[in-house]
């Protein structure tokens, strides 16, 4: 079980991150443009005569010679530089700074700064950015689509922001667009097998190429998921999505031996889980409900991580599913694990609630509470928080 709690530990560092639309994307904050309205003004230009404060470390004040003004404001009016209430240092001569500041009693907190190149289009694109932020979803991803690959990775990461914050059927619908250019996929393609791309990206190129490329395109990605010299450490789930999304029968096979093989690193099975979600969720007109049971009965034979579609099937309220479940209530293998054997309870508790003509999982539930009644009850406790719905934020006055 210790590779599945490193694993947990990891997928819970990501979950308390930002909140993510896009199914196979990393977590990722705000993008610059998106930014640029809570900033009073932002500034591109030079570091220069800084100044440290003899009786504090690291502070001190530092010019920022005005190249290009990105936001204007006011406090701009006349100067051609800014003072930051920081000690500053390039880390390399020809670097420029991308400032972004906020006014508080006439005094300056530049609370971020990215530093580029000093041939970085990081401007040219910001500008863009911002003149498309009050455009359509797609009119936005077909700007950023060009900036994916920049060689600066503050461009970059931008760009893929854009896109991990887009929800499933805006990234499906852009995808869609680009199938009338087959010079896209073809760079999608050529995006998912260059050996020096970043894996984080993988998720995201998988699913657009699953949109917008043809039959040959499914036989590339079966080769690349065939490459024992690639590792998938993160997108696995989203090329698997493409492969199935461009050929449902020889992807879904391919998928199926990714979940029915428990001699797999968790992990991979994890990828896999969550592209047998991906359809169930978003694309039963792929794969029909029937096929995504079956899978997910295969995961639950496995006990590092039969919680997990317990929990799913509990989540879709398949309560049909409830002899297959609860048969690994009385399985040493699986009830063994508390957080199985929590899991099995919870859904017994939900399929009761439900149907209270299950018979199977009101026994279950009886015994359950014959044996540790406190648990049960903490659990009944917490499915009944799970239900409340969530407030609406206050509004200020």
């Amino acid at each position: 079980m210790r590779s599945r709690s490193l694993f947990a530990i990891a997928v819970a560092f990501v979950l308390a991150g930002p909140a993510i639309a896009c199914p196979f994307c990393s977590a990722t904050g705000e993008t610059l443009a998106g930014e640029v309205a809570q900033a009073d003004f932002i500034v591109y230009g030079t570091l220069g005569n800084a100044q440290r404060d003899p009786s504090e470390f690291n502070k001190g004040t530092t010019d920022l010679k005005i190249e290009l003004v990105i936001k204007d404001n006011e406090y701009l009016k006349g100067r051609k530089s800014v003072t930051i209430p920081k000690f500053l240092q390039a880390s390399k001569k020809d670097a420029k700074q991308l400032v972004f500041f906020k006014v508080y009693d006439g005094k300056l907190d530049a609370y971020r700064g990215d530093e580029v190149g000093g041939d970085s289009k990081l401007p040219e694109y910001l500008k863009g950015a911002i003149a498309v932020r009050s455009k359509d979803v797609q009119t936005r991803l077909r700007y950023c689509f060009d900036y994916l690959e920049s060689s600066d990775l503050v461009i970059s990461s931008d760009a893929y922001t854009e896109f991990a914050m887009a929800d499933y059927k805006e990234l499906g619908d852009f995808a869609k667009t680009l199938a009338k250019d087959s010079s896209k996929s073809k760079q999608v393609l050529a995006w998912l097998k260059d050996p020096n791309a970043r894996a984080t990206r993988f998720g995201l190129y998988g699913l657009i190429l699953g949109h917008c490329g043809k039959a040959d395109d499914a036989k590339a990605l079966r080769a690349l998921l065939d490459d024992s010299t690639r590792s998938y450490s993160s997108g696995l789930d989203g090329v698997v999505a493409g492969y199935v999304l461009l050929d449902p029968k020889a992807g879904w096979e391919y998928l199926l031996t990714i979940v029915g093989d428990a001699k797999k690193d968790f992990s991979v099975r994890y990828a896999g889980l969550r592209t047998v979600r991906f359809f169930w969720e978003n694309r039963p007109d792929v794969i029909p409900g029937k096929q995504v049971l079956a899978a997910m009965q295969a995961l639950m034979t496995q006990p590092d991580l039969a919680d997990l579609p317990i929990e799913d099937l509990r989540k879709w309220k398949q309560w049909d599913q409830a002899p297959t479940v609860l048969k690994y209530g009385a399985a040493e293998s699986h009830a063994s694990i508390p957080i199985v054997y929590r899991a099995i309870l919870k859904f017994a508790l939900s399929a009761a609630q439900a149907d209270p003509k299950n018979a199977a999982a009101a026994e279950f539930v009886a015994k359950a509470r014959a044996k540790d009644a406190k648990k049960v009850e903490f659990l009944e406790s917490l499915l009944k928080d799970e239900q409340k719905p969530i407030p609406a934020p206050a509004k200020s006055k």
